[in-house]
């Protein structure tokens, strides 16, 4: 009796200190689980502010766009666009990231979607030595060419794609909007003289799309009208007066 009166102690002893070393080990782990949903968010925030970015930075492009009366009718005629705000120099041939695009559709009545966002790579195009990085517009001329973004598996708007690519600066007046795609850039050189363009390496850029949205956002949704963010307003005036 005395022997388990002795036990009985060390026996309570025993699980109090397990008792205590399990809620020490157990602490970190809800520190560190503090600490990623912080980060998450804080990476959510960063790419709401990147998409926001992306959005205004289109509508100067479209007024570009609009600046050129002749863009009015392709415009009008037009089932979507993909706006390229900023292409990096350095993708330009390397297949890099090129930078971030921004799709609309048109829709029956003649209004705009809502944006979808998409990474690019690769610019395959002539473009001159020394020519920098700039803005590219690739106005949508056909549901064909649309439906090149409605799937989830990386694409080309490209020759190899089975699309015809026309570059607006090259075109003459004559042979606008006889492409699936028109390519405009704003930048001198960027596509070189040739004739047609292409893009590489495009897909959806989920991350973007929910963060602008908050919310977790398919393609079909974001530009089917499901969903809206009243910061692309002004992004989908400016495109509906280029395309009166």
């Amino acid at each position: 009796m005395v022997m388990i009166t002795r036990a009985l102690p060390l026996v309570a002893l025993v699980g109090a200190l397990s008792l205590i070393m399990s809620n020490s080990l157990a602490a970190p782990p809800k520190k560190g689980a503090s600490a990623q949903g912080d980060e998450s968010a804080e990476t959510m925030q960063r790419q709401e502010y990147a998409a926001i970015r992306h959005v205004n930075d289109a509508v100067a492009v479209v007024r570009r766009l609009n600046a050129d009366a002749r863009m009015h009718s392709l415009l009008r005629k037009a089932k979507g666009i993909f706006l390229v705000p900023t292409y990096g120099r350095a993708a330009l041939g390397l297949g890099a990231a090129g930078g971030a695009g921004v799709l609309l559709l048109k829709r029956d009545d003649g209004s705009w979607s809502s944006p979808a966002f998409y990474y690019i790579g690769s610019l395959s195009a002539g473009a001159q030595a020394g020519a920098e990085g700039g803005a590219i517009a690739f106005v949508l001329n056909n549901d064909k060419a649309v439906n090149k973004f409605l799937q989830k598996n990386l694409f080309s708007l490209s020759a190899d794609s089975g699309l015809t690519i026309v570059n607006w600066n090259a075109s003459a007046q004559g042979s606008i909007g006889d492409g699936d795609v028109t390519a405009w850039t704003g930048t001198r050189g960027l596509f070189g003289n040739v004739a047609t363009v292409g893009l590489n390496g495009i897909g959806y850029n989920q991350n973007l799309t929910n963060a602008f949205y908050r919310q977790n956002v398919s393609i079909s949704d974001a530009v089917g009208g499901k969903f809206n963010n009243d910061g692309a307003d002004v992004l989908r005036a400016t495109l509906r007066d280029g395309a009166r």
